[in-house]
């Protein structure tokens, strides 16, 4: 019996799992890990959580004035709270700056940061900038740790990265990978794109996350993940820390982005362009129209010429010009190297205020008041109409319009400009809204 216990107790204690762990060292070389790194840096990654006041209908039929006026129904609505979550990284301790992304905090009428020792914060909105998903808020807090910034500029395809945030509000999460690709666009928003493509796992609530580098610097903020299903499938982007801190410095000195406008419309030099130009070149961006009284007019610029450096930087495309032009001021001195009849020559711009015009959705119809619509100029030099403002409880309000839709057609009418609103719509005619939104093109019915 006692063999037998002995045998037990033995068996027991070789399964157990002390004796499974690795060692410290093989062969006297100490195991490669990140948690030297990460101490120091996990610090500097904060959670956000965001509280918003939404005010809604109580039904769908409520939005129908027929339906109202024959039950002698009154207007009724109810207010109720959208709560958010995200990520955020602490640029300047000193100041408690942090950086996020501009989805993150969009339309909150509360910002709770917490920090990694659990201390939690009310926060204030420094600026944001839709454009470019990037915003920048500000808490009075002591003790803070900051993560330095990189140049992400000087990224390689395969360079380890880690991602750090609070996916799905589990607290702060470590996932590693490696940069997948750079300079990445056409994700189908309309704000300015140059992202960094990573497979370390990005999901809902690391957004405003840090992308580090092994020395445990700034490579860039966590903004997106592409999948169906809305979890990781290894396709995650990023802001590079370089685009993320010039806007940052924009919004510190002024709240907000004022870009400058050059006036162009443009696409990539391809192959086949380049062929049919006889050029040597294989990148760059084709000026394919320059706006009558613009910058691009004044400066030189013509059809057909083909920008192959801004200040001194290679252009790869028509989306790395309108990224480099997106991030200069108004006013600002930008220098053009064009290739032109087989020539190159250096032009020099100075950038414009962009045009914006304005308008409330009463004069144009009784269904749209308390809904103001703005004209601008967007990236590519056209133009288009953006929803700027939504009262609450007005009838846009209800049937879900929001700030930064753009308005692409009324009743079909296609609009691209505020005088192409239709002007004949009667009083009681129900109004077709098409929009897009982010990524969508959404259709609403104001009757």
């Amino acid at each position: 019996m006692r063999r037998l216990i002995t045998f037990l107790i033995l068996v027991v204690a070789l399964a157990s799992p002390a004796s499974a762990q690795l060692p410290a060292a093989v062969d006297g070389q100490p195991l490669p890990s990140l948690a030297p790194m990460l101490e120091s840096t996990i610090p500097g990654v904060v959670n956000i959580a965001t509280r918003a006041r939404v005010v809604e209908s109580v039904s769908p039929l409520f939005d129908d004035p027929f339906f109202r006026r024959f039950f002698d129904v009154p207007e009724r609505s109810r207010e109720r709270e959208r709560q958010g979550l995200g990520s955020g990284v602490i640029v300047d301790a000193e100041a408690g700056t942090i950086l996020t992304n501009s989805h993150v905090i969009a339309r909150a009428d509360a910002i709770l940061v917490t920090l990694y020792d659990g201390r939690q914060y009310e926060a204030e909105v420094v600026g944001t900038d839709p454009a470019t998903d990037v915003a920048v808020i500000r808490i009075d807090a002591e003790g803070l740790q900051a993560i330095p910034l990189a140049d992400s500029d000087a990224l390689r395809v395969g360079d380890f990265v880690v991602a750090i945030g609070n996916p799905f509000g589990l607290g702060q999460t470590v996932t590693s990978g490696i940069v997948s690709a750079l300079g990445r666009s056409g994700l189908g928003g309309d704000g300015f794109e140059d992202f960094i493509q990573t497979d370390a796992s990005i999901n809902p609530g690391n957004s405003g996350g840090a992308l580090v580098n092994l020395r445990g610097e700034l490579v860039g903020i966590n903004t997106a993940i592409l999948a169906r299903g809305g979890g990781n499938i290894g396709i995650g982007f990023a802001i590079p820390a370089n685009m993320a801190s010039q806007i940052r410095d924009h919004l510190l000195a002024e709240g907000r982005v004022e870009r400058g406008a050059l006036g162009v419309e443009m696409q990539d030099l391809t192959p086949a362009l380049a062929q049919a130009f006889d050029l040597d070149v294989s990148q760059g961006a084709v000026i394919t129209r320059v706006v009558r009284g613009s910058a691009a007019e004044r400066a030189g610029l013509a059809h057909g010429d083909v920008v192959l450096k801004v200040d001194d930087q290679p252009v790869r495309s028509a989306g790395d010009l309108r990224n480099r032009l997106g991030l200069l001021r108004v006013g600002s001195e930008v220098r053009l190297d064009v290739l032109r009849d087989g020539e190159e020559q250096r032009i020099v711009a100075r950038l414009d205020r962009p045009e914006e015009r304005r308008a409330e959705g009463a004069a144009i119809h009784p269904r749209l008041e308390g809904v103001r619509l703005s004209e601008s100029t967007d990236r590519d030099g056209g133009a288009r109409v953006t929803v700027v403002a939504v009262e609450p409880q007005s009838a846009g309000a209800r049937v879900g319009l929001r700030p930064g839709d753009v308005l692409l057609a009324i009743n079909r009418q296609r609009i691209e400009r505020l005088s192409d609103l239709p002007q004949q719509l009667g009083a009681h005619q129900t109004l077709e809204l098409q929009l897009r939104r982010g990524n969508q093109t959404l259709y609403l019915t104001l009757r």
